[in-house]
């Protein structure tokens, strides 16, 4: 089958009120690449005003708790997200798993919340770098992958992300064949406990993704799009990496 192209930006901790006129932009662009499903999450600051200056345009949170309310100071909620405008959340990012201490079972947590609200949902997995050096990068990204993903779910609403750690903002990229065979991996695992579900679910690649690498990696077997960092904080930068995956 044939999946659509699938380009998010995470603007991650980045960006105050002047930066919807950015986000403007970018969509405006992206409007060129109708095969390509463009969306930003931006510090939940601004979901609201982005969602309202770019209205029919996909924007998402970085992060939710996994209950729907209740005496968690300083948390969002995800049918907050959703009452705010958003359509999706990220949940699992390696900066959440290694900087918050989040387990398989709180990512897990987050998902199904995301989805019982009514959102789209970005799963993220990845190794560090001494697992992919010491040849086990396969094997704990399924092993992320067997803990994290929800039993049930939608697969035109859930999809995955695969960012090694040690690519994530630093310049490294994996090769072309290590992402295409992690992403097979991740197929071939997903099909084996939900069956035809897999074919239709996207798998994203991120880590230090720009508008010079995407067309080669966005090219690379089972990659259905990119999850971008740093390069997805400007039109100039992202608009790029969108034109790259509507060339596919």
């Amino acid at each position: 089958m044939t999946r659509r192209k699938y380009v998010v930006g995470n603007w991650k901790m980045n960006g105050l009120s002047e930066a919807i006129g950015e986000a403007q932009a970018i969509f405006a662009a992206a409007g060129e690449y109708p095969a390509v499903d463009v969306a930003i999450c931006p510090p939940f600051t601004l979901i609201g005003a982005m969602a309202a200056a770019a209205a029919g345009r996909t924007v998402g949170g970085q992060d939710c708790h996994s209950a729907a309310s209740g005496a968690f100071t300083g948390s969002v909620a995800a049918p907050m997200l959703a009452d705010i405008g958003a359509s999706l959340v990220i949940v699992g990012h390696s900066e959440r798993r290694e900087g918050f201490g989040e387990s398989d079972a709180d990512v897990c947590a987050k998902a199904e919340a995301g989805l019982a609200a009514g959102l789209s949902v970005i799963l993220c997995v990845g190794e560090p770098r001494d697992v992919r050096e010491s040849g086990g990068a396969i094997d704990f990204v399924l092993a992320q992958i067997a803990g994290s993903v929800p039993g049930e779910f939608d697969p035109a609403r859930l999809a995955i992300a695969y960012e090694p750690i040690w690519a994530i903002g630093t310049g490294l990229v994996p090769t072309v064949g290590d992402v295409a065979a992690i992403h097979g991996a991740i197929r071939g695992a997903l099909a084996a406990r939900f069956g035809g579900k897999a074919e239709d679910m996207r798998i994203l690649y991120g880590g230090s993704v720009n508008g010079e690498n995407a067309a080669e990696l966005l090219d690379a077997g089972d990659v259905d799009g990119a999850l971008v960092g740093g390069a997805s904080l400007t039109a100039a930068k992202f608009v790029p990496i969108i034109a790259a995956a509507a060339d596919l």
